[in-house]
């Protein structure tokens, strides 16, 4: 593979500034997984309730939306299955989501939100909602500010996945960051079934691309499970948006290994095809690759692996033993209300 890139101001010039990206991220799938095995488990030991959504075959193309941004400065629209975006954005992520599950008090929501529909507004990450559509206008509103009050340099990631492209508020806002040139990358995880509905009912177009270019937007398409292609596109992707050269549609195609939640066995989708995308885990992958540049022993790996589980371990442990929050007396809202912390 060819690891020195070229061009444009931004983008990856040499090894170690692959490596160190490349590091990062599987660091954050790394941590996303050990955090979907916990979560997972505790909700068949019927310690968690409502919805679990894990992120499983989604890792890369997670990771890699947000190892490039700038916390702080710049926009991250997660949702469901981000949990590695998430990590790769900022690793309390761990400890917000658990308390998000469990209802602490102490918690970005305050306990008033289950499961991953937490946010953290003032630092550029908006609180999701499961109206997955709905959330685009939020992002291109908050990009569209930024202008207005002059600040540059900025980007905004916004995730959806094949599904959610059909929906008309969806249009609404694609619509508007491509007339406005909003410095936006959305990124539309194709895992080829929107809850159990397969691509083949969702669009009649050959390529979800096309409907990027249909709205004037720059598109591009890589393989989401592999890590080192999506590092390189979606760093590609992200100078160019933050370069003033307007959104960027990024189509990555993987399979949601798992089902809609884990209330779902995903019996729909066909055993071919869970084959295929086997022989493509994106954890697998990426440690194949890191392995095959010298970045990464097996040792190190292991070394790794313990890490996660014992960081999202003590995570739940806390966020089990904190206080749900009392009615009676805390004043709430999801946009400028400040925890307490513990």
């Amino acid at each position: 593979m060819r690891l020195i890139r070229r061009g444009r101001e931004g983008i990856m010039r040499d090894v170690s500034e692959l490596k160190e990206a490349a590091l990062r991220a599987y660091r954050a799938m790394c941590m996303a997984r050990a955090f979907d095995v916990k979560v997972s488990s505790l909700y068949k030991a019927g310690k968690i309730f409502g919805g679990v959504f894990l992120g499983k075959g989604h890792e890369a193309i997670s990771a890699g939306s947000a190892v490039f941004l700038k916390p702080g400065r710049d926009v991250y629209n997660p949702f469901i299955r981000e949990m590695a975006g998430r990590c790769a954005w900022d690793e309390s992520a761990v400890l917000e989501t658990a308390r998000s599950y469990f209802g602490s008090v102490h918690g970005f929501m305050g306990g008033k939100d289950g499961n991953v529909h937490w946010g953290m507004p003032a630092q550029g990450v908006p609180a999701p909602v499961s109206h997955l559509g709905a959330m685009l206008s939020v992002v291109a509103g908050m990009m569209f500010a930024k202008r207005m009050r002059g600040d540059r340099d900025c980007v905004g990631v916004a995730n959806i996945g094949d599904g959610a492209t059909s929906v008309g508020a969806a249009h609404e806002a694609f619509n508007l960051m491509a007339v406005e040139k909003l410095p936006i990358v959305v990124i539309v995880s194709n895992n080829q079934y929107a809850y159990s509905t397969p691509n083949s009912q969702e669009f009649a177009c050959e390529s979800l691309s096309d409907r990027g270019r249909g709205y004037g937007m720059a598109t591009c398409e890589c393989d989401g499970t592999d890590l080192l292609q999506t590092l390189g596109v979606m760093q590609r992707a992200i100078a160019a948006a933050r370069a003033g050269e307007g959104p960027q549609w990024v189509v990555a195609d993987t399979l949601r290994m798992c089902g809609h939640g884990e209330h779902d066995d995903a019996s729909y989708i066909p055993d071919e095809v869970r084959a295929k995308y086997a022989q493509k885990e994106p954890l697998a992958v990426a440690r194949r690759q890191l392995a095959e540049q010298g970045w990464l022993t097996e040792q190190e790996d292991a070394a790794l692996q313990e890490e996660m589980r014992e960081f999202v371990q003590k995570a739940f442990a806390r966020a089990q033993r904190e206080a749900t929050p009392d009615p009676r007396i805390l004043d709430w809202n999801a946009v400028s209300w400040k925890p307490e912390r513990a």
